[in-house]
């Protein structure tokens, strides 16, 4: 029992620093920024994998963010890492409504109706995980398979999700990129300035210790 309470309160620890993390998001933003102004490559090549990663965080490929953010970002020739940093604008605080714009963009694509896509979406997702478990257990014992409720969760909900995460995605990608661009160039120029200045000073140093 002791080991159970242990392990409960270890999972409630992980789960809350998800939802927030240790030090606050605003110390978690500033540790990305930090990271990305350190990244090698050129600002346009570390801008385009910011862009793969903010493009990623509208699509529904939960689970899988990093990976389709890591191929856009190779596709685009841009750099990898910057595309992983950059989906942690994906998080619990904006997912709800990156999510919302996304889907209701694809329906209004698709000319059907959203018909109250909070409720619905709920309503999708738990009868989709209702088949999947049905199924689950379907695969060892007589039951048959069912698929009516993983139907309409694609039809309703995964794409609409996918074909309206496109224009969303793309306005929020290329925000960040032109946001990032002269703001890691200045980093990098203001970062070798300090360099040259430092191996000025070390150099003078030694010019004055052999003299």
């Amino acid at each position: 029992m002791v080991f159970k309470r242990r392990d409960a309160r270890r999972w409630f620890v992980v789960v809350g620093h998800w939802f927030y993390p240790r030090g606050g998001w605003g110390r978690a933003i500033q540790y990305i920024r930090h990271r990305l102004h350190r990244l090698p490559g050129t600002p346009e090549s570390i801008a385009r994998g910011v862009f793969a990663g903010a493009f990623t965080v509208f699509t529904p490929f939960f689970g899988l963010h990093f990976v389709v953010a890591a191929l856009i970002a190779r596709l685009m020739r841009g750099n990898i890492l910057a595309a992983l940093l950059a989906t942690f604008i994906g998080n619990p605080l904006t997912y709800v409504p990156i999510a919302l714009i996304s889907i209701h963009t694809g329906h209004f694509l698709l000319g059907t109706d959203p018909g109250g896509v909070g409720g619905n979406v709920l309503h999708a997702f738990g009868g989709a995980w209702h088949d999947l478990r049905h199924n689950l257990v379907a695969l060892f014992t007589s039951d048959q398979a069912r698929w009516d409720e993983l139907i309409d969760f694609y039809r309703s909900v995964f794409f609409p999700y996918m074909v309206g995460a496109v224009i969303p995605g793309i306005i929020c990608g290329t925000i960040c990129y032109y946001l990032s661009v002269p703001v890691i160039r200045a980093y990098q120029q203001r970062r070798i300035a300090k360099m040259r200045e430092k191996m000025e000073k070390m150099r003078r140093q030694a010019q004055e210790q052999a003299e």
